[in-house]
């Protein structure tokens, strides 16, 4: 094997680059969407690299389900640097160079996949090393494939055949009312639409309360796809997502049984250790009149959570 020269790209430069926008490639905003396990991409130890990225959601589920089944030295991970400009996710001293093929830009292993690729650069992706290519950037399907797909901890069954129906559903809603809330509720033009979206999301919210009142996580006593979908919006609810979009006068801590759930997950170690509250961003600017004001929130998640006896 020939050795990797690692590159890094230069500093970010809004002024030559601008701002990231996805470009205009036709078709879905995710369109790799192979799937392992498959006779194009089996289910080999060592042979996957997964590239993510500390500031985005959708990445962190991915770091977090490949440490709950344990397959640290199954599927490599290596993360793209917190900011980005017109160039898109880049390596940088503060996150580390990419360590399987050198690239300064992850948009060099989108054009490796696809030459000229014209689309969205995101993360996670994850990459084949035997093909030298992008197996798939479609978010759902990569934690599911990491929780079923390879011989990990038999204890995280992530996604138990019984309950995927149930999964699913829920998954379907925490999309809707949590994970693209910020969006939805930010959006909003008018007074009205910006009500009754926001109150959509705070009875959601309610609801989910009420649901961990007698359950320590989501389906019970064991962690599921559905927790780790929710999590890491819980995790940004406060500092970030909240104020941007100003959804709810209460905060997260607001709301106890969730609150003490979102905190009992952080001290598991899988989402502890793929967790940096530094890089937890807050917003800034003006915004509509008819909003609440909410301000940015730092809670104390080493705070004892009392949930082991739920």
């Amino acid at each position: 094997m020939s050795e990797i020269t690692l590159n890094y790209a230069g500093p970010v430069d809004l002024d030559t680059y601008g701002r990231y926008r996805p470009g205009g490639r036709p078709g879905p905003r995710y369109p790799f969407q192979g799937r392992i396990g498959t006779p194009e991409f089996p289910a080999e130890p060592g042979r996957y690299h997964l590239y993510v990225a500390a500031v985005c959601p959708y990445a962190q589920r991915a770091a977090i389900v490949r440490s709950l089944r344990g397959l640290e030295d199954v599927v490599s991970l290596s993360y793209v640097d917190d900011e980005r400009d017109g160039r898109g996710w880049a390596f940088r001293e503060r996150r580390g160079a990419d360590p399987v093929n050198g690239f300064a830009t992850l948009r060099e292993a989108y054009e490796a996949t696809e030459p000229g690729f014209d689309g969205h650069v995101s993360v996670p992706a994850l990459w084949d090393r035997e093909t030298g290519r992008i197996v798939s950037n479609n978010f759902p399907d990569i934690t599911i494939d990491l929780g079923t797909r390879f011989d990990g901890d038999p204890e995280a069954d992530l996604y138990p055949e019984e309950l995927r129906p149930e999964i699913d559903a829920l998954n379907a809603r925490i999309y809707e009312y949590v994970n693209t809330a910020a969006g939805r509720v930010g959006s909003a033009t008018t007074e009205a639409e910006y009500g009754e979206a926001r109150q959509a999301v705070i009875a959601f919210l309610e609801e989910l309360d009420a649901r961990l009142a007698d359950r320590r996580f989501l389906f019970g006593s064991g962690i599921t796809e559905a927790d780790v979908r929710l999590w890491p919006t819980l995790l940004r609810f406060d500092v970030s997502d909240n104020p941007a979009a100003r959804i709810s006068e209460r905060p997260l801590t607001a709301f106890p049984n969730l609150w003490a759930y979102a905190r009992d997950l952080y001290q598991h170690p899988a989402f502890r250790e793929n967790t940096d509250l530094t890089a937890l961003s807050t917003p800034a600017g003006e915004t509509d009149p008819w909003r609440i004001p909410v301000q940015p929130f730092r809670a104390d998640w080493e705070q004892s959570h009392h949930r082991a006896a739920v």
